[in-house]
């Protein structure tokens, strides 16, 4: 049983994650081979190195960012089931938000920290389960300059691996922020290597979590130096300069 840290015994357990509920699940498993087969109708996906993915255990997909379709492509073509942590705006819509909710992903307030995504995100590891992530904060050029500590710190709090992810063609070169690609477009999603970092025990600091967070940053942009070379691809450059995803 833990303790207080008042008590001057610290804590090495998760945050307190009673009454939270894994998310949906029944959607990752049963529509994804059909959702497949439906994308595969107009996109050429393929799928790269994923015997770089653990089979079991928890585990942080981090993926960069560059088109509106990355989500449902991370979700739907990952041979594991992922809980990606998905802009809370995305959840208003009358159609989206629902299905969203029913496919297992969680909402996330991005304008200041949200607890509620956090515990969500942590139990979904705890179950052994997989958790989706881009550092990036948003859509853009994809190649990892900005980088948010979030995927760290879930990596600090759990001792979960982080496989990068790369995702090439998911927007055409010059499109805009809502933009899919074209019909017959090849998209590459490749899987890199993991990156471990040991578990850390509550507190953890601010510059703890600065520290693993660079060496993933770097370790992440090595890994999408290899996934642009072995597709022999390019990303697609940053959004036109009218246009952001703030």
């Amino acid at each position: 049983m833990s303790t207080s840290p008042l008590a001057g015994t610290p804590r090495t357990d998760l945050p307190n994650l009673d009454g939270v509920e894994h998310p949906a699940r029944w959607a990752l498993q049963h529509i994804s081979p059909f959702a497949r087969w439906v994308i595969r109708r107009r996109y050429d996906v393929r799928l790269h190195e994923t015997a770089n993915i653990p089979v079991s255990g928890p585990i942080i997909f981090a993926s960069n960012h560059v088109g509106i379709i990355d989500g449902p492509l991370l979700a739907i073509f990952t041979p594991r089931q992922v809980h990606a942590l998905t802009k809370s705006e995305m959840f208003d819509h009358w159609f989206l938000g629902p299905f969203l909710c029913w496919a297992g992903q969680i909402p996330l307030f991005r304008v200041r920290s949200d607890p509620t995504a956090v515990k969500l995100a942590l139990r979904t590891l705890r179950e052994g389960n997989a958790m989706g992530i881009y550092p990036e904060g948003h859509r853009g050029a994809g190649d990892l300059v900005r980088f948010n500590r979030g995927a760290a710190y879930f990596a600090l709090v759990s001792g979960a691996p982080v496989v990068p992810v790369t995702m090439v063609g998911s927007r055409d070169p010059g499109g805009g922020l809502s933009s899919i690609p074209h019909a017959g477009a090849r998209i590459d999603i490749v899987y890199g290597e993991p990156f471990h970092v040991e578990r850390v025990g509550w507190p953890r600091t601010r510059e703890q979590v600065g520290h693993v967070s660079g060496l993933l940053q770097k370790h992440m942009q090595v890994q999408q130096d290899h996934a642009l070379a072995l597709t022999g691809r390019e990303l697609p450059g940053p959004l036109p300069s009218e246009e952001n995803d703030d």
